[in-house]
Order: C-alpha cells, then sequence, then structure tokens
C-alpha cells in the first residue's frame, strides 16, 4: 500500500490524503487556508493541479484563487478550450489543433477552408459568452490511449489523432464540457462559468506544428481576465502597444526591413537610420566592454561541423540549426552559437592561474532555424548577433566575476533608459553534468551577487540547463512588459567537452570555470523593445538624426547649410529640409519623423546668426545662438536624457 501524501498549507496546517486523491476531495482542508475567494486549484511544490486532477506527491501546498499568480494561466488556458467549442459548434467539420496559454492571452489554431471574418469572430465571442453563462462544469478524465484514439477518429479530429499517436504512455488525460472534448493536460478552471471577462483580438495564418513543410492553420487570439476591469486595462494596453509596434515603426522612420521573396524570412536588412542606432548603441557598449577588462575577438560564421559536435550542440540544439554545407568532401555548419570559438581561442594557447580571469567578448552573428510560424520582427529572426562574452576564471575568482557582471548588467541596462527589471535565478535541473559541488559553488555565487546588491528575485528551483545554473534579467518597458534580456550563465560542459585548462600554483593542470554572458542578447531583439519602449522617439544620444534644420524661405538655405555644417563639425547628427514646402508642413513631417530638435531659420535668423529652436515634446524655445544650443544638446547627450 502507498504511503499518504501530506500536503502542508500556508496557515501551518497540514494534512494526510491517499495517494490518487483527488485535488476537489482536499477542499474541506484547503479551506481552512483561504477566506472567501473560490479555490480553483492547488500548486502542490512546483506542479500546478487543477480541482479534477489526482494528486501525485505531496509537499507544500498553496490553494490557487483569481488572485493568485497561477491563476491567469488557468483561467486562459480554459478560454482557450471554451472558443475551440464555440468554433466547433458554428463551423462544423473545422479541425482544432492546439491552443495554450499565453503571457499575455491565449490562442487556438483552427483547420478551416475558408478564412475566418471579422463578423466571425463576433459570432465565436458572443456563442463563448453563452456558454459561459450556460456555467458548464470542465470534466477531466484519464482514458486510455486507444479509446482516446478512437473518440477523436470518431469526431474527424484527425489533428488530434495525430497528437495523442505521438504521445506515449498508455493513458491519456481529455477535459470534457457539455459535448466539447479536447485531449489536454491541463489544468482547467472548475467550470466555463468562472470565466467573466473575455475578447478576441485577431486571427493569422500559421502553419501546424510551425512548420511551413504542414497543413496551413488560422490562429484566432484572445485574451481573458476575472473582472471586465482589468480586460479593460489591457485592451487600453494593447492599443498602446499597436502605436509603438516595432514591424510598423520599423519602416515608417525607414530603419530596416525584411523582405521575404528575395533576401529571406527572419533575416533583417538595416537602413542608414536604424544602422546608426544600432551603430551608436553597439559603439557605447564596446568602450564599456574595454573598460572592464575584455578583450575583443572575431570569429567565423561557419565552421566544421565536428565543432558543433565537439560543443554538444548537434545532440542538443540540432533542430534550431540550418542543415549542414558540403564542402571540400567535408560538412560545415552555420554557427548556432560563438561559444565554441571562443573556447577555441582559449585553447590555442597554454595559460597560468596568473592569466586568469580572462574575458572574451564578441558581437558574433549567429544563425538559427526558426520556423516561419514565430518569426516576429525584429524579435524573433533567423540571423540575429549577440553581444558575447566569455569569461574564464579560477574557482577563487567566482563570486568576482558575477558580481562584476551583475554591476555591468544594470549599469548598461539603465544607461539605455530601462528601470523595472524581473529577475530569475534558475537552479539544477534533475539531468545535469558537472560536480554537485561545482553547482553549489556556482548557485550561491550567483545568489551573492543578487543579494548582495540588494535585487529581488525569482527562484527557478530546476530551471538551470544541463550544464550550469544561471541569472535571466528581464527588462520591462515603459508600458510595462517584460522582456528577455541578459544572461548570465555558468557552464561545466565546454571545459570538459573541450578538455581546456591552466597551470595552476601547483604546477598541476586545472579546468577554468566557463561564464557565458550577454548583456544585451540579441542585438535585434534589444533594438526592436528600444523602439517600442520609446515609440520610434529615441534620445538624443540615441537618436539617428538629432537636429533638423528647417529654412522658411529658399533665401535662407545657404543659412541652413551653414548652421548644419557647424553643428556636424561639433560631432552632431544633422540634416536639412530644403524642400519647398511651407514650414508648418516641414515642422509636422519632423515631428512625425521623431526628431528630437527642429531649427527653424528664416531671415532675421541668418542676420542675428541664431536659430528658433523647437523640441518635438516642449514645442518653441525660441531662439538661442548656434553656442548656446551646443552646449545645451552636448549636455543631453552626456546626461544620456530620455528626452530634450
Amino acid at each position: 500500500m502507498e504511503s499518504p501524501l501530506r500536503l502542508e498549507f500556508p496557515d501551518g496546517k497540514s494534512s494526510e490524503f491517499p495517494a490518487g486523491t483527488l485535488v476537489r476531495e482536499t477542499l474541506a482542508d484547503v479551506a481552512t487556508a483561504v477566506a472567501g475567494d473560490p479555490v480553483l486549484g492547488l500548486r502542490v511544490g512546483a506542479d500546478v493541479y487543477d480541482l479534477g486532477t489526482a494528486l501525485t506527491h505531496g509537499g507544500r501546498a498553496v490553494p490557487i484563487t483569481p488572485a493568485s499568480p497561477d491563476a491567469l494561466e488557468i483561467l486562459r488556458h480554459s478560454a482557450s478550450h471554451l472558443m475551440a467549442q464555440a468554433v466547433t459548434d458554428l463551423f462544423p467539420g473545422v479541425e482544432v489543433g492546439v491552443g495554450p496559454a499565453t503571457e499575455s492571452g491565449f490562442y487556438y489554431d483552427f483547420k478551416k477552408d475558408e478564412p475566418f471574418t471579422p463578423e466571425d469572430l463576433e459570432k465565436i465571442e458572443a456563442r463563448m459568452r453563452e456558454l459561459v453563462r450556460a456555467d458548464f462544469p470542465i470534466v477531466r478524465k484519464v482514458v486510455p490511449r486507444q479509446e482516446a484514439l478512437a473518440v477523436f477518429e470518431k469526431r474527424g479530429q484527425k489533428l488530434k489523432v495525430e497528437l495523442i499517436s505521438d504521445k506515449g504512455g498508455e493513458s491519456v488525460s481529455c477535459y470534457e464540457q457539455r459535448d466539447f472534448v479536447d485531449f489536454c493536460l491541463g489544468p482547467h478552471l472548475p467550470s466555463t462559468g468562472h470565466i467573466k471577462a473575455i475578447k478576441l483580438l485577431s486571427v493569422a495564418a500559421c502553419y501546424w506544428k510551425g512548420d511551413e513543410r504542414n497543413v496551413s492553420m488560422q490562429r484566432i487570439y484572445g485574451t481573458a481576465f476575472y473582472d471586465e476591469k482589468s480586460l479593460q486595462e489591457h485592451l487600453t494596453l494593447l492599443e498602446e502597444a499597436k502605436k509603438r509596434d516595432h514591424r510598423r515603426l520599423g519602416p515608417q522612420l525607414d530603419l530596416f526591413s525584411i523582405e521575404d521573396q528575395n533576401v529571406g524570412a527572419g533575416l533583417i536588412l538595416w537602413h542608414p537610420k536604424g544602422a546608426r542606432v544600432r551603430m551608436i548603441a553597439e559603439d557605447f557598449l564596446k568602450g564599456e566592454l574595454l573598460k572592464n577588462g575584455y578583450e575583443p575577438v572575431y570569429t567565423p560564421h561557419i565552421a566544421r561541423l565536428n565543432l558543433w559536435k565537439t560543443s554538444g550542440h548537434t545532440e542538443f540544439f540540432r533542430e534550431n540549426m540550418f542543415a549542414p554545407i558540403d564542402m571540400d568532401e567535408m560538412q560545415y555548419q552555420l554557427k548556432p552559437m560563438n561559444c565554441p570559438f571562443h573556447v577555441t581561442i582559449y585553447k590555442s594557447r597554454l595559460h597560468s592561474y596568473r592569466d586568469l580571469p580572462i574575458r572574451l567578448c564578441e558581437f558574433g552573428t549567429v544563425y538559427r532555424y526558426e520556423r516561419s510560424g514565430v518569426l516576429h520582427g525584429l524579435l524573433r529572426v533567423r540571423g540575429f548577433t549577440q553581444d558575447d562574452a566569455h569569461i574564464f576564471c579560477r574557482p577563487d575568482d567566482l563570486d568576482a566575476e558575477i558580481q562584476r557582471l551583475v554591476d555591468f548588467t544594470f549599469f548598461m541596462l539603465k544607461s539605455f533608459g530601462f528601470e523595472a527589471f524581473e529577475i530569475y535565478l534558475s537552479t539544477r535541473p534533475e539531468k545535469f553534468i558537472g560536480t554537485i559541488e561545482n553547482w553549489d559553488r556556482a548557485t550561491a555565487a550567483l545568489r551573492k551577487a543578487l543579494e548582495t546588491r540588494q535585487l529581488d528575485y525569482t527562484v527557478e528551483e530546476g530551471g538551470g540547463a544541463f550544464y550550469g545554473p544561471k541569472i535571466d534579467v528581464k527588462i520591462k518597458d515603459v508600458i510595462n512588459r517584460a522582456w528577455q534580456c541578459t544572461t548570465i550563465q555558468v557552464d561545466f560542459n565546454l571545459p570538459e567537452r573541450f578538455n581546456i585548462s591552466y597551470m595552476g600554483e601547483d604546477g598541476n593542470h586545472h579546468t577554468p570555470i566557463m561564464i557565458h554572458r550577454a548583456l544585451l542578447g540579441s542585438i535585434e531583439r534589444f533594438m526592436g523593445v528600444l523602439i517600442e519602449h520609446y515609440g520610434g522617439a529615441f534620445p538624443i544620444w540615441l537618436a539617428p538624426v538629432q537636429a533638423i534644420v528647417l529654412p522658411i524661405t529658399d533665401r535662407a538655405v545657404a543659412y541652413a547649410q551653414t548652421v548644419k555644417e557647424t553643428l556636424q563639425s561639433e560631432n552632431l547628427r544633422v540634416t536639412v529640409d530644403s524642400r519647398n514646402e511651407k514650414i508648418g508642413y516641414k515642422i509636422r513631417e519632423a515631428q512625425n519623423q521623431k526628431i528630437p530638435y527642429m531649427l527653424v531659420v528664416g531671415d532675421r535668423e541668418a542676420e542675428k546668426g541664431v536659430v528658433s529652436v523647437r523640441n518635438r515634446f516642449s514645442g518653441d524655445l525660441g531662439a538661442r545662438s548656434l553656442p548656446d544650443f551646443i552646449a545645451e544638446i552636448k549636455k543631453h547627450i552626456a546626461d544620456k536624457s530620455p528626452r530634450p
């Protein structure tokens, strides 16, 4: 007989239950820990259970209510099923694919010959509200695999049959609500009536399993909340996000473009203005890297496949690598990572303990095969540049190096105007390489660095890679969205695979500890976040054009050119709009291009040797002499002011 499972609740009480007890059968005990709010499920350790799921282990048990961190994901997962139920009610014969919750909502993929229309979305949403009012129970059932295959085969749901066929095990879990059934692991709400506020947002084309070689699908996006007020606040946020969408602002501001037909999906063409912003950002970081003891390196875009076999990428990362290239009777590989090259550089000569730490850095372009269905502007691409660095250090250097990295990280991110962060510490997973002693030392160093700097962080137990623990930093933009940015990762894998060492004080060879770190991460992704954070209106130090001179008449064009040349001699980025247009039109155009300063010049300004200054935030600032204006703009640049 199996031992009973013990649940320990937040109020200090604990109870024992037989293994396999459904969560709903523990509600009498759960109720002692929750006052007033409905219990939707239970978090036991790292696992989240809905009320219809059988407990598999005991531990600290936290009841899930609508206010819990886990509650929105459960709600949105259930809302995706609700949408699939509404679609199959309204459009018989449609095949359903997969429908997960996302960070901000949910989606479901459907195979349907005719495209969904905006009117269809209205009908689907109305049907979803009817199903909410009906408050159908959402019932979890664990059934034999063959029985599940027969159920979905009978319903004509071939995609579900494929998913179940791909899954191992003798039984599968399904969820039913009225006559709708879905193959799913859960968790879900107790009934459809718990879904209080829903909104369908859009429909987009996609491919089954994200692979363009598979059947074409339609993906309907939506979002859901437990109350209408939260939904309306979110919809307002979405409207603001649309205005800031880098995919719209990039072409509008002539920063970059993506040309699928001849260049290829997921490959970015940087235009002069966008390239200038990127260059300024990279040059700033490169200068700081040199100040912090990094040594720059350059590595090829391609290498023999053997390198990636040694590093383990062909074993663990193959699906994200492009196909090998046959050349000179050998196979070569477009690089998906920079790290094996940096290890090879380290290994090219013998190192003493006195040489360490060695900090190698590179703005290295890598290539990864991303499915076309997940490509997303600058945020998800197939070719991107990482501000990569790898640090080789002795064990006794580890604490100091991690703390240096944490300080460097927040200096850089704050320099670009980010002030709010989410920080995660990911620890040893079940499957790992290296000794527990090294894992504990590395994890302690990461933890110590965060706590020494009094930084709040979340521990992701078991979330580290198989080769080491890590710190992840997400930056929060001006509308409070979190974006993955910095990674600081300790690696026990590559030093062992490449058999690298240094000569210790004892005259013996020792294996160095290797730290991977990317501060900005993917430069393309970071640029996309920057564009959306600032809505395309970059701070003066980053702006591709810092000032534009606007002559009122043709007579003032010569003076405008003189002003431009004077400012350019001070290393300012300036253009002239010499078109034969009215000054109001020129000002509006400069505003639309989000240029920080507009310098209006006419006969009076030319006579006095001044400029009439406007900035795009405060409007007319009056006349300035050129020396005064230069001093003002240079102060904003030096201070990295968010706006002039």
